[in-house]
């Protein structure tokens, strides 16, 4: 796991669809739920996706806290 991966989930916004504009970390767990069934976007962007997923999944979400601040 790279470490600015983490950062960036504080910082980047998701760039299309019903959550548009909204921080990837602040995504609904729902929503993330969906894109591991049906696939999550090819490149970073689905990277992100994934990595948060997996977060929220295991309920780690309050590791990102820290770099909110």
């Amino acid at each position: 796991m790279n470490p600015e991966n983490l950062k960036q989930l504080v910082t980047v916004t998701m760039p299309y669809g019903k959550y548009k504009g909204r921080i990837i970390a602040d995504l609904p767990g729902n929503y993330l739920n969906w894109f591991a069934r049906e696939g999550f976007p090819s490149g970073h962007l689905g990277q992100l996706l994934a990595l948060m997923q997996e977060l929220d999944h295991n309920g780690l979400k309050h590791l990102l806290d820290p770099l909110r601040k």
